[in-house]
């Protein structure tokens, strides 16, 4: 908690100044605020994000921080959770209209053969983009492309676009077919949207969280069962599947706001960052076995709002000694106190305690401020 106290005068620093955001935003006027909570301790065991955390999250929901606290310290007191990235790529999505099908096979066969040329291309507007993989598909006289970017410590929407349109611009020049017309974007990429296709590719980072809560603390801490919440999770997965619901989750934007306000992400990211899949399962030993998996956590280190005056004195707040926290580093802590956030808000349900804890500190906050500090 030292760290944190050490940090808060930093929010008024520079709050106001034009020149702050002048990379930042256009018809500048003045700013908004926003309260900052921490949600903690919260003990990770990740790939890049190792040890406890105290996370900043910026939100105007009472309850909501309350939530996302009690249940990181259920899962320090379990011990803590397991974190890892899986997968990590940025994408654009561009199109091309030819004069017909056969023009646009011709063109996709020509893009399949001449990877190594395009990479090439597209690769040289940027010490930081790499080149994974270009998808061709064909939809009558269009052609849709694939392109997926490696983007290292930044999110990488400016990046990929620059690149991929240089890409485009190698396929108009130099394909032995050339469109009538083409766009950087074909409204495929799953850029900003929430589209069925995002759970089993990856925009940002895929990552999961899971954890094993004996039963006797989960009742302790949370009054409720492991046998409570896997049955509340399969009646929801149920009601998920009959309103069309893309995914499995509880309230995964709450925390993905909340974090991305507070540490200077995209916040409109969340649209794909919000669809995954969280499971609660009784273990064969009784105790409750839960899980998120989040295919498109787009969070980064560098760009966009990160280096703001306030943001950035929110992420120090994740540095480990004198390191800053990596990208991937941000990503598993993402998915661990959303992770957090899903058995609270399950927990609350299952013990009738969900209104009441609104009511409590929505409507009757001083006295809610006090309960929790005592």
């Amino acid at each position: 908690m030292n760290r944190v106290r050490h940090l808060l005068p930093l929010a008024d620093l520079g709050c106001d100044d034009p020149a702050t955001y002048e990379r930042n935003i256009e018809n500048f006027i003045g700013t908004v605020r926003v309260p900052v909570g921490i949600a903690g301790p919260l003990t990770i065991h990740g790939g890049a994000a190792r040890g406890t955390y105290y996370v900043p999250l910026a939100t105007t929901e009472a309850a909501l921080v309350a939530s996302y606290s009690r249940g990181a310290q259920l899962l320090t007191r379990a011990g803590g959770c397991v974190a890892r990235v899986l997968d990590a790529r940025m994408h654009r999505a561009p199109v091309f209209t030819y004069a017909d099908l056969r023009e646009a096979t011709i063109a996709a066969l020509w893009v399949r053969e001449n990877a190594d040329r395009l990479r090439a291309a597209a690769e040289a507007t940027s010490r930081h983009a790499r080149l994974l993989d270009v998808g061709t598909t064909i939809e009558g006289n269009h052609l849709y492309l694939d392109c997926a970017y490696a983007t290292g410590e930044a999110a990488g929407q400016n990046m990929v676009t620059f690149a991929t349109e240089a890409l485009c611009a190698e396929v108009v020049s130099c394909a032995p077919v050339r469109p009538r017309a083409f766009a950087v974007e074909s409204n495929a990429s799953g850029d900003k949207k929430a589209a069925a296709h995002a759970l089993l590719s990856t925009r940002g980072r895929r990552v999961c969280a899971d954890v094993t809560i004996p039963a006797a603390l989960l009742g302790e801490r949370l009054r409720v069962t492991p046998e409570a919440l896997a049955t509340y999770w399969r009646t929801g997965a149920v009601a998920a599947a009959m309103t069309g619901t893309i995914g499995m989750q509880g309230m995964y934007a709450n925390a993905l706001a909340a974090f991305y306000l507070a540490t200077g992400q995209d916040v409109a990211c969340v649209a794909e960052s919000a669809i995954g899949i969280t499971r609660l399962d009784v273990a064969p030993d009784g105790a409750l076995y839960a899980c998120v998996t989040m295919p498109n956590v787009v969070v980064a280190t560098v760009g966009g709002g990160t280096g703001l005056p306030t943001q950035r004195a929110a992420s120090r707040l994740l540095s480990r000694g004198d390191e800053p926290p990596t990208a991937d580093a941000l990503a598993e802590i993402v998915a661990a106190v959303t992770l957090a956030g899903e058995i609270s808000l399950t927990a609350s349900l299952c013990a009738h305690e969900f209104s009441d804890a609104h009511r409590r500190f929505a409507r009757d906050g001083a006295n809610a401020c006090a309960s929790a500090s005592a």
